[in-house]
């Protein structure tokens, strides 16, 4: 079969490959883009997008309904929910459902590819139909992650939703249940109840959304039962058996559900076992481990590049697009000859996913976090905790009800973490980002004066309860 021959390869083109073959052709060099589903990938059909926008209607309505006087039904239309979520993803479009993301390939000097590729040896990549493509310096694998499923007696009866099905589904189930606490689970259950489902969220422990503090996850609770929601703590499923009306769940403790679909949402695991690691002779389970550059270093001759989901870093759409600059750039100069420096902040290496990792969960109320959670073992942080009571959450919204935390370096005096939890606490975290990574002292922070009266009051507060 015929071959082609690039400076650089992209496989998977998710907003992560995405941006990785546009810094690597901003670069100066000539970029291919393998995609093998949809342009655009995970985030923009099936994940952030689509979510989001389910999730809006739902948050606005309880916001609505916290101010007396604003005039407001008590039901959302869903019909009209799910065309906006359709008009967002691009469904129905005449010209391909991502038409416009393959035009901004090209628009940015990228030459987008449709095809499974698989890496068949060094800097060769081979499409399913066989075209192999070549890459003069770099491969970089984007391909991103995919659900992980239980080993359940029972669930191969049924088919279950995923992530993308709770997302793109074209109807209101009567009765969803929900196996897993964490952040598709808490959404997508918050989702589905809003727009009329009877929704049952299963998970083990006491409180959803385990790794944050305690106080995230008890608000996050109450916010979803206030929803409707049947939430079964410290539960799991036993067995799934399949019926007429759908399915049929054995909890634990002996409890049976019946409901007509069941998100089975357990966390997601790297996509890199169909990407030709086999032929490097690299497993094709489990993370693809890169250096601070986005460099595979297990890899002889320093060819092969990783960014986003695939890596097990940090799975998260910006962050995954973070290491892809961090990993388009790095490819870029080193092909130009360039001693790039890749110690910490520097533009070459992706240092944030270790200390300043942001993440916002868009429940009523959205919980915003931004680096460390609790104090390190054995060092002398400090965790600041308060209630979020300041004149702009008073006026924000009646009975407004919100936490934040704060975690100090005492010795350094600067921040190393925050957490908010409330409504629309979401645009308060790029503050908390840019106050961790800059490392900005205490003593400095205390002179950014927050604007009266914004739930940004929050920050004086906090400063105040550590004693500035």
């Amino acid at each position: 079969m015929s071959g082609q021959t690039f400076d650089v390869v992209v496989i998977g083109a998710g907003p992560v490959g995405e941006v990785a073959a546009e810094r690597a052709a901003k670069g100066g060099f000539k970029v291919a883009l393998i995609e093998h589903e949809l342009f655009g990938g995970e985030c923009s059909y099936w994940a952030c997008i689509p979510s989001k926008a389910l999730l809006r209607p739902g948050n606005l309505l309880a916001a609505a309904k916290r101010i007396p006087g604003v005039p407001i039904g008590d039901a959302l239309d869903p019909e009209k929910v799910l065309a906006r979520r359709d008009w967002f993803v691009g469904r129905g479009d005449p010209e391909g459902q991502d038409h416009g993301q393959a035009d901004w390939a090209r628009g940015v000097g990228v030459e987008p590819i449709r095809g499974h590729g698989r890496i068949t040896g060094e800097r060769e990549v081979t499409l399913e139909d066989g075209r192999v493509l070549t890459a003069r310096h770099a491969v970089i694998v984007c391909t991103g992650s995919v659900p992980r499923t239980p080993a359940i007696p029972g669930l191969d009866t049924i088919k279950p939703w995923g992530s993308r099905e709770a997302t793109s589904a074209t109807a209101v189930p009567a009765r969803l249940a929900v196996l897993g606490g964490g952040v598709v689970g808490v959404e997508m259950a918050q989702v589905w109840a809003t727009l009329g489902s009877q929704v049952h969220l299963i998970i083990t422990g006491e409180r959803p959304l385990p790794r944050l503090p305690e106080f995230a996850g008890d608000l996050v609770l109450d916010g979803l039962r206030a929803a409707g929601v049947t939430v079964h703590t410290g539960s799991g499923i036993e067995k799934v058996s399949a019926v007429d009306s759908g399915a049929s769940l054995q909890l634990t403790g002996g409890e049976e559900l019946v409901v007509d679909e069941l998100l089975v949402a357990t966390g997601r695991t790297p996509a890199s076992g169909d990407v030709g690691l086999d032929v490097l002779g690299l497993p094709t389970s489990g993370p693809l481990e890169v250096d601070e550059s986005g460099r595979v270093s297990a890899v002889d001759g320093g060819w092969l590049y990783a960014a986003g989901d695939v890596t097990g870093r940090a799975l998260l759409t910006h962050q995954g697009k973070y290491a892809a600059r961090v990993a388009g750039d790095s490819v870029a100069a080193r092909g130009r000859g360039a001693d790039i420096p890749t110690g910490p902040w520097s533009k070459y290496s992706a240092t944030a996913d270790h200390h300043a990792v942001p993440q916002v969960i868009f429940t009523d109320p959205e919980v915003a976090s931004v680096g460390l959670t609790e104090a390190r073992d054995g060092s002398a942080d400090r965790v600041v905790d308060i209630d979020i009571a300041v004149a702009g959450s008073a006026l924000h919204a009646d009975g407004y009800a919100g936490k934040a935390r704060m975690v100090v370096d005492t010795e350094r005096g600067v921040v190393l973490g925050v957490t908010f939890v409330g409504p629309d606490v979401a645009e308060l975290l790029h503050s908390a980002t840019i106050a961790v990574v800059g490392e900005v002292p205490l003593d400095r922070l205390w002179h950014a004066v927050p604007s009266f009266p914004t739930i940004s009051e929050v920050w004086l507060r906090l400063l105040e309860a550590y004693g500035l």
